[in-house]
């Protein structure tokens, strides 16, 4: 017997290094929005955001991850939370697959590597049969002048991933900083049926 309490639209907005969840990021803006539409949101302040620990952040993933009660779950990685997704992945922690996992402006190795703080949580090698075990869709998203990484998104890991890459031309890191705030093209992802349409740059 289905239950009707059951929520139809799940989502875990997951942040990154130094994040500590600003009233003015388009990650508060996203997940109020999905509330008032009636989906269920898990936004989480993950511990340490200054000096994060791998280990912690995993766990922590997946308990908030557990926490999801919906039919369809998506994920939205934001920054080193994305590489944190990939080490999931990697260990085999997704035990159950989600729908859609987006990866919004993940840092590229040569910064990870210059901050000895974040060096732990540099992403993986993952097979396409793990990432596929984890979630039904994978995409990337990312500016094509993030400082946070200059070797492009799309090589760094679009490309090795072998999944679809949204480059939207001067966003940059895709935070406050550079606009992000309000973000509806995002919001029309999220409100789409599959995770194949492209995530546009409109605000």
């Amino acid at each position: 017997m289905s239950d009707d309490s059951t929520p139809e639209q799940g989502f875990l907005i997951l942040h990154g290094w130094q994040n500590r969840r600003p009233a003015d990021h388009w990650q508060h803006w996203l997940a109020d929005r999905l509330t008032e539409l009636g989906h269920e949101v898990v936004y989480p302040q993950l511990p340490d955001p200054d000096e994060p620990r791998l280990d912690v952040w995993l766990t922590e993933y997946g308990r908030h991850l557990a926490t999801l009660r919906a039919r369809h779950r998506t994920v939205l990685c934001h920054s080193l939370a994305c590489p944190t997704w990939l080490h999931a992945v990697a260990r085999g922690q997704v035990t159950t697959p989600v729908d859609r996992v987006l990866l919004i402006a993940p840092p590229g190795p040569a910064f990870l590597a210059d901050h000895p703080e974040i060096t732990p949580f540099t992403a993986p090698p993952v097979t396409a049969a793990e990432l596929g075990a984890a979630a039904r869709r994978t995409r990337v998203v990312c500016g094509d002048d993030d400082p946070y990484c200059v070797e492009g998104a799309e090589n760094a890991y679009a490309g090795p991933l072998g999944v679809p890459a949204d480059v939207l031309p001067g966003t940059a890191h895709l935070n406050p900083a550079s606009g992000y705030g309000p973000w509806s093209g995002l919001l029309d992802w999220c409100l789409a049926p599959t995770g194949d349409r492209p995530v546009a740059a409109a605000r």
